[in-house]
């Protein structure tokens, strides 16, 4: 059974990933410091403070945990994904077939509708999301890089 084409996540180098690690732990680490402060504090300030520092530390360490775990696995999963297409990525094709304007975030960019064949997979349809290009346009070939085991692409 196939599974469903994926577009690799954007890819993040060795020194990008250490960066972006050492960031998101310390997204991670001021709701524990809060909750320290909070059990340690002495002498003992007024109830308000304790209680402030230990719901402060409570929700900035769900917060802060939350945001850093999911930023630390968007990173291991773009070297995941970087290492699966070098390792076992076949040359492929990106034809587009349609192209439609994407206005989600501030830059104005395209939504490609592709047709991706190449050897050792059958040929598959996908969407991605691309920066404004007068050069994109429908009929425009476009070189890919595809996983056949899973269908994990990549646009170069």
């Amino acid at each position: 059974m196939t599974s469903a084409p994926r577009e690799a996540e954007a890819r993040v180098g060795p020194i990008g990933a250490l960066l972006s690690r050492v960031v998101f732990l310390a997204i991670c680490l001021p709701g524990p410091v809060l909750l320290v402060a909070a059990m340690t504090l002495n002498p003992p300030r007024s109830s308000s403070d304790f209680w402030g520092l230990l719901v402060g530390g409570v929700l900035a360490t769900a917060i802060g945990v939350g945001f850093g775990v999911f930023g630390w696995r968007v990173v291991a999963r773009s070297r995941r994904d970087t290492r699966r297409l070098s390792a076992a990525g076949v040359a492929a094709t990106a034809e587009i077939l349609t192209v439609a304007n994407h206005l989600a975030g501030e830059n104005p960019e395209l939504e490609l509708h592709l047709r991706i064949s190449g050897p050792g997979f059958a040929t598959f349809e996908a969407d991605t999301i691309r920066a404004t290009d007068p050069a994109l346009v429908p009929g425009a070939v476009l070189a890919a890089v595809v996983d056949p085991a899973d269908r994990l692409f990549a646009i170069i």
